[in-house]
């Protein structure tokens, strides 16, 4: 039996977090069960990529060249089943990358087989792979077996190590013809300092309702909350987040944070962050935002209340205080 392991470089040419703790799931797979592990590579130069992983013993595919470098779902497609007819593998194991997630499916399809997409773990029972996922907004983890060969798995990020063992690699290259009528015609990257949505951040910072709300004075005070706001993730790199009130409070006709969208949105949606450090600021500790801060490692928050639903044991840490005052210290403290 094979298992591969299938990943595309990024526009450097080198792997990203999330292809690296997949690589581990999949070796952790094919140990398991015996098989042979097998890794395919897709991207304008795989050498790099390839010397990153060369440590973890398997048979190198690749189909690289300058058609390869971004992400379309014609080049994608017929490079994964290049290398997946090259070996014949019995599963397939992916990063839940928006690249692969638009191509995988199709694969599927190709070599007459199934797909299960954002797993949260991969294991072999009895000699048999055995995936897990979240179902109701992640509240229940299930566990899901297939027959049908082959078995195209894609896993999302944070769900385990990132493979460590470079190494030298003898790579099989394959000679790929793509027809495709989409020309990728350049790429637009929004600068760090707009995006406040960073999944690879070492700190998530969350704001509630409660910087739109009435302060001590009588007043509300939005344009300073999103200057403090702004100020402090500038500083610290961190990644934005928001509680379903704050976000939906548009709609109710109160002020609004105006850089905070569905997007930021952390528990209600399912959305479930793996930050090694949380701060959640003017929120109440509501238990779908708890649940959503489950894989957070250390869990820190600012409420008035010493009551609050943070301190009911679901945060490490509780500062009672205002959190304007607060984030405008650790402000000057960041210089």
């Amino acid at each position: 039996m094979t298992v591969l392991y299938l990943a595309h470089t990024e526009c450097d040419n080198s792997l990203h977090k999330s292809a690296l703790e997949a690589l581990t799931a999949a070796k952790a797979l094919a140990d398991g069960m015996g098989s042979d592990l097998v890794v395919g590579l897709i991207g304008a130069d795989v050498a790099e990529a390839a010397g990153t992983i060369g440590g973890c013993g398997a048979k190198f595919y690749a189909v690289s060249g300058p058609e390869f470098a971004d992400g379309r779902y014609a080049s994608d497609l017929v490079a994964a089943e290049a290398i997946a007819k090259a070996c014949s593998p019995e599963v397939v194991v992916a990063p839940a990358t928006s690249r692969f997630s638009r191509a995988l499916p199709g694969l599927a399809i190709r070599l007459g087989g199934r797909v299960d997409t954002h797993l949260s773990g991969l294991s072999a029972e009895d000699g048999k792979p055995v995936a897990k996922r979240w179902f109701y907004r992640q509240r229940m983890e299930g566990t899901l077996t297939r027959d049908e060969r082959p078995w195209v798995l894609t896993l999302d990020s944070g769900c385990a190590e990132p493979f460590a063992g470079a190494g030298a690699a003898d790579v099989d290259a394959l000679t790929v013809d793509v027809a495709s009528r989409t020309k990728v015609a350049g790429m637009e990257c929004a600068s760090e300092d707009q995006q406040t949505i960073r999944p690879d951040a070492a700190l998530l910072f969350v704001a509630g309702a409660g910087w739109t709300k009435k302060q001590a004075d009588g007043a509300t005070h939005v344009p300073e909350a999103e200057e403090t706001i702004r100020v402090f993730l500038d500083a610290t790199k961190s990644s934005l987040g928001s509680s379903k009130s704050l976000v939906d409070i548009s709609g109710e006709g109160g002020a609004v944070i105006s850089f905070l969208t569905h997007m930021h949105q952390v528990g209600q949606t399912g959305a479930t962050p793996r930050h090694p450090k949380g701060l959640s600021t003017c929120c109440h500790g509501e238990e779908p935002h708890v649940v959503g801060w489950r894989f957070i490692k250390e869990r820190r928050a600012i409420n008035l209340d010493a009551g609050c639903g943070w301190a009911q044991g679901k945060c490490d840490v509780l500062y009672v205080g205002d959190a304007f005052a607060i984030m405008k210290k650790v402000n000057e403290l960041l210089g």
